[in-house]
């Protein structure tokens, strides 16, 4: 029988919030050094100046175009609401903590009429896998198991860089690898950053991180609908 989706995403944020703050603060901190934000800013910018290279026009661009933000908003703003509903005890986090799962599914069905749906649901496993490495690094940072956090960050962002790889051989002229590992690789740094600040309380911290979050994941949402629509420019028109 298939574990609850729910009780799982419960049973992650519920380390997290059990964790020893100094222990969760001084691991994240070993590997978000303060140049990562520096990093960061010029990643995105890299992003930005590539989706300003293509304008929706068509009616068909426009839709496409907003439906890939929504995706990716949906992304960053239900995994931050399962975080705060959980530190508030709110009575809405498994709601919650579903919609923050389908919302995987939303994003590999959104490739599928472009890509297949074998794709599809490749890229819907490996975004279901970063969770369950989450779920190991959140177990570690518990025990303050500092050698088996460090192997479950190298697999988590080792799956940063398979999801990156996917989109690139996907779309290798409009998703260059690099850039594609670089996105990822800041939204991951980004997250554990935000976390960190929530669950240690800092929340003003928290909202700047999620700030810098939202600027860096519409600039990716506009690589990625910008790269279909340049690659697949009929079904556009």
């Amino acid at each position: 029988m298939q574990p609850n989706p729910a009780s799982r995403w419960r049973a992650i944020i519920a380390l997290a919030a059990a964790a020893t703050l100094a222990v969760l603060i001084t691991m994240i901190a070993v590997r978000v050094p303060a140049e990562a934000v520096q990093d960061g800013q010029t990643q995105q910018q890299s992003i930005h100046d590539h989706g300003d290279n293509f304008t929706p026009r068509t009616k068909r661009q426009v839709a496409f175009h907003d439906d890939m933000r929504k995706l990716w908003e949906d992304h960053i703003t239900w995994t931050r609401l399962a975080i705060v509903t959980f530190a508030d005890g709110s009575a809405g986090f498994d709601a919650t903590a579903g919609r923050l799962l389908a919302n995987q599914t939303d994003i590999g069905n959104a490739i599928k009429r472009f890509y297949g749906d074998a794709a599809g649901n490749q890229l819907t496993a490996l975004l279901r896998e970063h969770i369950l490495i989450a779920v190991e690094l959140l177990q570690a940072a518990k025990a303050g198991d500092t050698p088996a956090f460090e192997a479950a960050r190298t697999r988590w962002y080792a799956n940063a860089n398979q999801i990156a790889d996917f989109l690139s051989a996907a779309n290798p002229r409009f998703f260059p690898k690099a850039e594609m590992r670089a996105a990822m690789k800041t939204h991951l740094d980004q997250t554990l950053a935000e976390a960190a600040h929530e669950l240690g309380g800092d929340y003003a911290a928290s909202v700047a991180d999620y700030e810098q979050i939202h600027q860096h994941i519409l600039m990716m949402a506009d690589l990625l609908s910008s790269g279909i629509m340049r690659q697949f420019p009929r079904l556009f028109r």
